[in-house]
């Protein structure tokens, strides 16, 4: 089982900057092959995929529309990954889910979700 709970969610105004974290808890986070990303939420929208990382960190994926603005990272010592957010314009406002997934690639149902963070961007 594994428990994750993300932060650093918040207001911004467009053209800002967030970085988002998300502390995994609960099976061994950098010995178990948990691969980990990011899906995102607008209102009225389906669940997106963002960003995912895999375990060692030697491969990252992204979707077109964060490419080149948004890194993925981990730090297995800390069980914890992060999303570095720039140049974020409001169709980045969404809730923001970490997601892990005990693959070598984060799937699109992930066997474990957080409770999700709110991003948003004013313009």
């Amino acid at each position: 089982q594994v428990q994750l709970v993300e932060s650093g969610g918040g207001l911004v105004q467009a053209g800002g900057s967030l970085r988002l974290s998300c502390a995994a808890s609960g099976r061994t986070f950098s010995t178990s092959a948990i691969a980990m990303g990011w899906f995102r939420q607008a209102p009225g929208k389906e669940r997106e995929f963002v960003a995912s990382i895999s375990w060692s960190a030697a491969t990252t994926y992204y979707a077109d529309s964060v490419k080149g603005r948004f890194t993925i990272s981990r730090d297995n010592a800390k069980n914890t990954v992060y999303l570095q957010m720039n140049s974020l314009n409001p169709e980045d406002t969404a809730v923001y889910y970490c997601a892990a997934d005990p693959r070598p690639r984060v799937t699109r149902t992930p066997d474990y979700w957080g409770q999700g963070t709110q991003v948003t961007v004013s313009s």
